[in-house]
């Protein structure tokens, strides 16, 4: 567990390192899920995400979610993501994304890869000219629902 919050930690300061250069192009972030990543019970997870804006109302990046059942099933989803956000500006407001990537799954030392898809709707509120909450819920394949809160920085 150690080597995958070692590696969570690593991507995530790699990408504020990659594109540092640009005037708030990019945002990054990370917080809490509620998820039914798992056949039992709900599970709890970690998220982070990048995302790079696309001209007025588009963004792209990469989403990483880390979820536990507390009962031996660890769930691993790196995806990336495509945004588009409506009824607001400056990649702020209402906003609808589709999610492609992977969905692993740890469970009784077995690596079981999947292919996830899903769509995310949420709300991207500014918190001065740097800073951002954004509660998000999201529904999709193989996974049933999450629901979730990220804080963050533009950058």
């Amino acid at each position: 567990m150690k080597k995958i919050f070692l590696f969570i930690l690593m991507i995530f300061m790699l990408v504020l390192c990659i594109f540092a250069e640009d005037k708030q192009k990019s945002a990054t972030g990370a917080g809490l899920e509620l998820n039914m990543n798992s056949r039992e019970n709900f599970a709890v997870g970690a998220v982070i995400n990048f995302d790079y804006k696309l001209g007025s109302s588009f963004a792209a990046g990469i989403n990483l979610t880390a979820s536990n059942n507390f009962s031996g099933i660890i769930v691993i989803e790196p995806a990336a993501m495509f945004r588009f956000y409506f009824l607001g500006n400056n990649h702020a407001g209402w906003f609808v994304q589709t999610d492609a990537g992977a969905y692993l799954v740890l469970e009784d030392d077995d690596l079981t890869p999947m292919f996830l898809g899903g769509l995310r709707a949420g709300l991207r509120l500014p918190l001065g000219s740097k800073f951002f909450a954004e509660p998000f819920g999201r529904i999709g394949y193989p996974f049933v629902f999450g629901v979730g809160v990220l804080a963050g920085i533009r950058f």
